[in-house]
C-alpha cells in the first residue's frame, strides 16, 4: 500500500521547485552595467549599502543619471525618456536632464516651455555684467537703496527660466518618482542636490458625461470621472466656498495611489475627519485600485454584507452629504466617491429625492419601502404559506395553485432556488453581453425560458409570478450595494421560510434587525435615528418641507447644527 501511495502522489501531486535557474544572455550586459551602477553609487555616498536605500538627490549629476536608469530600467522600458542637454543660465553652461514618461506627460508643453526657455538663448538667460551678482534698486526719498544678493541657480531657474504655474523643488528620489509616474517631468542640473518637478501632465481621460447607474430626470447630469483632479473640481465648484478642504494621501506601497479627502473645515466635526484619515493612512497594503477595496479595507466590520460607506458617482449627492458634515473621499483612477458615515437612510435615499417636492419624495420612499420588502421576503413568505400556512391563503387561490402544481415532480424550494438562481443568471448576463445585446438577454431569459419551464412543468405558473415581482422590486433599490446585500439575503430567508415557516422567517428578522442595531459607521449607530431615537428634525425616513430642514443631523455633532434660518422664506414671513 506504501508503494502503490507514492507512485499515486508522485503522479498527481505536483512539488514546485523552490529554486529556478533562467538564463538570460541577451540581457547579461545590462545586469554587469547595473552591478556597475550601483558600486558607483556606493562609492559615491557612505549612507546606504543598496539602491531601495537611497533617499537624497546626489550633487553629482552623472550618478543621479546612473541611478534614474537602473531604477527605471531605462535599457528596458521604451516609454520612459531621458533627455540629456546643455542648460544655458547666465552665460553660463550647466548639464543637465529631463527625466518623463511618454504618454503621461505633454511633450508639446515639454518642448515649448522647458526645454527652449533652458536651451535657447534669450534675454531671461544671458546676461553681460557680474556673474555672480544681481544688483536691485530702490529709490525713497530721493535716496537710492540698493541689495546686493549672491547669484543663485535655483531661484534664477525657477523664477526666471521656467514659466511654469506648477513647480515644486524636491531633494529626494521618493517624491520625484511620484511626480513622474503622475506624468510630471523631473529636471536635473548638475552640482546641485535637488530637482525640479514640473507639472506638464497630457495624458487623455475620459471626458465628464452623465451617470450611467445614478439617473435622475431634474438633478444635474454630471457624474465623476478617473481623474481625481477632475472630481475634486466638480465638488468644489458646486460647493463655491473657500471652507472646503480637500487633502491629499497616497495609499500602497508600490502604487501610491492619491487619494482626497474632501471636507468643509467649519462644518464637519474635527475627530471624524481624524478618524477617517487614521484609517487610511494606517494600511498596510502593496496597491489600492479602486474605492471599493478602500471601502472594504476602511469598514469597521468585515462579517457581513451590509455595506457600511455610501458609494456614489455623483458630485451633487457627495456635496449634500458634504454640507451636512460629513467626510468623501475621492480615489484617483475611479469614478466613484466614498462618504462617510453612513446610514440605512442613506442607502435607500435617492437624489431625486432632493429635486422634487417633499410629497412626490414621500410617496417614491413609500414605494421603496414596500420594494425593500418585497425584495428580501416575498419568496420566503411563499414558501412559508404554501408548506407551512395554507389557511391564510384564500380557498380558490389555494386550489388554483395545487392545480398548477399538480404536473411538477419538484418540491417547492427546489423551484424557487432554479428560478432564482436563473434571474440572476439572466441579470448578470445582461450586464455582461454587449449593450445591444442587453435588452435581447432579458426578453429571452423573462419570456421564452419561463414560459418553456412552465410548459414543460418544471415550474407552476404563480412562481413565475412571484420570481418576477422580486425581480422588479430589487431594480427599484436605488444603491447597487444594498440592493445586492438584500438580493443575497433572501436566499438566508428562503431556506428559514422552508425549514420553519413564518417561524424561522421570525427568528430571521429578529436576528437581521439586531445586528443592524449593532453596527456603526465611523462610530454612528447604522439605524439612527431610530435606534437610538434621536431628536433630528426632518432627518428621518421620510423627507420634510425644504423650509422645515433647519438642522443638520445631531448625531453628526457637527459645528455649526444650524443649516438654514428658522424662517427661510423672508420673502414670505417677513419680521417685524
Amino acid at each position: 500500500m506504501k508503494k502503490i501511495k507514492e507512485i499515486l502522489r508522485s503522479i498527481f501531486l505536483a512539488t514546485p521547485e523552490k529554486d529556478y535557474d533562467f538564463l538570460l544572455t541577451d540581457i547579461s550586459t545590462l545586469a554587469e552595467n547595473s552591478d556597475n551602477v550601483a558600486n558607483d553609487l556606493h562609492n559615491s555616498s557612505s549612507n546606504f549599502t543598496t539602491l531601495d536605500e537611497v533617499k537624497n538627490i546626489f550633487p553629482s549629476i552623472d550618478v543621479n543619471l546612473e541611478y534614474i536608469k537602473v531604477k527605471y530600467n531605462t535599457l528596458i522600458s521604451s516609454d520612459v525618456i531621458v533627455r540629456e542637454f546643455d542648460l544655458t543660465a547666465r552665460n553660463r553652461h550647466y548639464k543637465a536632464f529631463l527625466l518623463f514618461i511618454d504618454g503621461l506627460s505633454d511633450t508639446d508643453l515639454i518642448n515649448n516651455y522647458v526645454l527652449k526657455p533652458l536651451m535657447m538663448k534669450n534675454p531671461a538667460n544671458s546676461f553681460d555684467g557680474d556673474q555672480t551678482r544681481i544688483l536691485s534698486e530702490a529709490v525713497t526719498n530721493n535716496i537710492t537703496v540698493r541689495k546686493v544678493k549672491k547669484f543663485d541657480i535655483v531661484e534664477y531657474i525657477s523664477n526666471c527660466l521656467l514659466p511654469q504655474n506648477s513647480l515644486k523643488k524636491q531633494t529626494e528620489f521618493s517624491s520625484v518618482f511620484s511626480g513622474v509616474n503622475s506624468g510630471n517631468c523631473a529636471l536635473f542640473i548638475d552640482t546641485l542636490n535637488i530637482a525640479f518637478d514640473i507639472d506638464v501632465k497630457g495624458f487623455k481621460q475620459r471626458s465628464i458625461d452623465s451617470p450611467n447607474n445614478e439617473i435622475v430626470i431634474r438633478g444635474p447630469q454630471e457624474a465623476f470621472v478617473e481623474n481625481i483632479r477632475t472630481n475634486t473640481s466638480l465638488v468644489r465648484r458646486i460647493v463655491n466656498n473657500e471652507n472646503l478642504v480637500i487633502e491629499n494621501i497616497r495609499v500602497g506601497e508600490i502604487s501610491k495611489t492619491h487619494c482626497a479627502i474632501c471636507y468643509l473645515a467649519d462644518i464637519a466635526n474635527n475627530d471624524l475627519v481624524a478618524e477617517v484619515k487614521y484609517r487610511i493612512n494606517n494600511l498596510g497594503i502593496d496597491s489600492l485600485l479602486s474605492s471599493g477595496q478602500l471601502e472594504q479595507l476602511i469598514e469597521e466590520t468585515n462579517k457581513y454584507s451590509i455595506p457600511q460607506i455610501l458609494s456614489t458617482e455623483r458630485p451633487d449627492k457627495v456635496t449634500k452629504y458634504l454640507f451636512q458634515g460629513r467626510v468623501a473621499v475621492i480615489v484617483n483612477g475611479n469614478p466613484y466617491c466614498l462618504v462617510m458615515p453612513a446610514t440605512l437612510v442613506d442607502f435607500v435615499s435617492s437624489p431625486e429625492d432632493t429635486n422634487l417636492k417633499f410629497q412626490f419624495a414621500n410617496f417614491l420612499k413609500f414605494l421603496r419601502l414596500i420594494a425593500m420588502g418585497i425584495t428580501l421576503l416575498l419568496p420566503a413568505f411563499y414558501v412559508a404559506m404554501t408548506n407551512f400556512h395554507q389557511e391564510l391563503i384564500p380557498t380558490e387561490l389555494l386550489f388554483s395553485m395545487i392545480a398548477s402544481r399538480e404536473n411538477v415532480p419538484f418540491p417547492m424550494i427546489f423551484e424557487i432556488l432554479v428560478m432564482e438562481i436563473s434571474f440572476e443568471l439572466i441579470r448578470e448576463a445582461g450586464l455582461r453581453v454587449p449593450s445591444p445585446l442587453g435588452p435581447t438577454i432579458g426578453i429571452v431569459g423573462a419570456l421564452v425560458l419561463g414560459q418553456a419551464a412552465v410548459s414543460a412543468s418544471i415550474v407552476s405558473p404563480i412562481l413565475i409570478i412571484v420570481v418576477a415581482i422580486t425581480g422588479i422590486a430589487s431594480f427599484a433599490i436605488p444603491d447597487f450595494s444594498f440592493g445586492f446585500h438584500l438580493r443575497l439575503l433572501r436566499f438566508v430567508f428562503l431556506i428559514l421560510s422552508y425549514l420553519s415557516g413564518f417561524l424561522g422567517v421570525g427568528i430571521g428578522l429578529f436576528v437581521y434587525i439586531t445586528i443592524l442595531c449593532s453596527l456603526k459607521s465611523f462610530g454612528v449607530p447604522y439605524m439612527v435615528p431610530f435606534a437610538p431615537i434621536t431628536n433630528s428634525k426632518g432627518d428621518g425616513y421620510f423627507v420634510s418641507p425644504i423650509w422645515k430642514r433647519e438642522r443638520r443631523p445631531d448625531y453628526l455633532n457637527t459645528k455649526k447644527t444650524d443649516s438654514q434660518k428658522h424662517i427661510s422664506m423672508e420673502w414670505k414671513y417677513r419680521k417685524e
